[in-house]
């Protein structure tokens, strides 16, 4: 499960991965990027017990409380105008050690919490604006009848929404699952939403044939694609990597959505570069001509108020001994009261006169995974 109970996130690599591993070292060697790239991914690393103090265990740190008919909505999150987040399972087919959710208390909402937040989502409050839902957890594939179910009550109690966004990495973790019956369920809800289902792929060795031959599946039959995925130290932070990642995301008709920079959970400074680093290359990537300029991503952080892409005036104040930098944002306090009156503005906020936020955001190093883990065993 994407989340842990007892605050150690296990190790969990799927069967298709445990052999897509196996076929790199024998392919490319045991120093090999190839390899490298996936056993960081995937394989737990003593650098994960090496945690400060200032680093946290859910990505947003500010609570979102949300009632509705007199009780909590359940396993909804709510920072945007017009999209909200349901999270009905808590299961994936892998964990990714730099999971966002991986220190996230296990959670699975109940039928009758998936029809609540239904209802919410097509409340009178919100219909006027909400028409966009995204569905995550953990990996909404891996539990075809809980999707389903949520696909039936959303459609039957807010038909306001009209795209419908899953976040799944199934595709590159256990592809046989995109079978008959899920491309049969899919089909049999459109066209009344249009499915976007949003990836996390990293690096160019996971574009296996298996996943490709998945993905066009899906596409087939309608299902839009596009990938958001982080900046990834000792993996993908390098300009020939992503040169390469973002053309094969363009020739297989994925969009490229965020390169954000790997958020500050506790037990993962060793994924995280600066994010300087990120800025770096992220202005060598939109001004090269390697690829289709349609390719290109934004670069982002994932901040306590929410997305904020990244240009090098965004950092309005550093301050190097508490490794942090004050960000500037698009969002305004009053507008997110509008449309969260229960969202608790977080100490790391600075809202100005006319109502605009900054955030304090923690940086990360450009010491490299060797450099940290000699760190650690002194």
């Amino acid at each position: 499960m994407a989340g842990t109970k007892s605050g150690d996130f296990k190790e969990l690599i799927s069967p298709f991965l445990r052999a897509k591993i196996a076929e790199a070292e024998e392919t490319w060697g045991q120093d090999s990027p190839q390899l490298r790239a996936l056993v960081r991914q995937y394989v737990k690393d003593p650098l994960e017990n090496l945690v400060r103090p200032i680093e946290r265990r859910r990505h947003y740190e500010s609570e979102v409380t949300i009632e509705y008919e007199g009780r909590p909505v359940i396993g909804v999150e709510r920072l945007y105008r017009r999209t909200i987040l349901i999270e009905p399972t808590t299961v994936c087919a892998a964990h990714c050690r730099w999971c966002l959710r991986g220190q996230y208390p296990v959670q699975t909402m109940t039928r009758d919490d998936i029809t609540h937040a239904a209802r919410y989502a097509g409340s009178e409050a919100l219909r006027a604006d909400i028409h966009e839902v995204l569905i995550t957890g953990g990996d909404p594939l891996m539990s075809l009848p809980l999707l389903r179910y949520t696909l039936e009550q959303l459609q039957e109690h807010a038909p306001n929404v009209r795209i419908v966004r899953i976040g799944s990495r199934v595709p590159f973790q256990d592809p046989d699952r995109i079978n008959d019956a899920m491309l049969e369920m899919f089909a049999g809800f459109r066209p009344g939403f249009r499915f976007e289902i949003g990836v996390n792929v990293n690096h160019p060795i996971e574009f296996w044939p298996e996943t490709v031959a998945a993905i066009e599946r899906l596409q087939a039959i309608g299902v839009r694609f596009y990938n958001q995925h982080p900046l990834l130290k000792g993996v993908n932070d390098d300009l020939e990597t992503l040169i390469e990642h973002y053309g094969l995301l363009r020739d297989y008709d994925i969009e490229a959505h965020y390169l954000f920079h790997a958020i500050p959970m506790r037990g993962m400074s060793h994924h995280r570069t600066s994010v300087d680093r990120g800025l770096e290359l992220a202005t060598a990537l939109s001004s090269c001509g390697e690829f289709s300029g349609r390719a290109k991503p934004r670069y982002a952080v994932l901040s306590d108020i929410g997305k904020i892409v990244l240009y090098h005036d965004s950092i309005v104040e550093r301050r190097p001994a508490e490794q942090s930098l004050l960000l500037r944002s698009g969002f305004n306090y009053d507008d997110r009261m509008k449309w969260n009156p229960s969202w608790k503005k977080p100490e790391s906020v600075v809202v100005l006169n006319d109502g605009s936020m900054l955030t304090w955001y923690l940086d990360g190093t450009d010491e490299t995974v060797e450099e940290l883990a000699a760190a650690h065993a002194s």
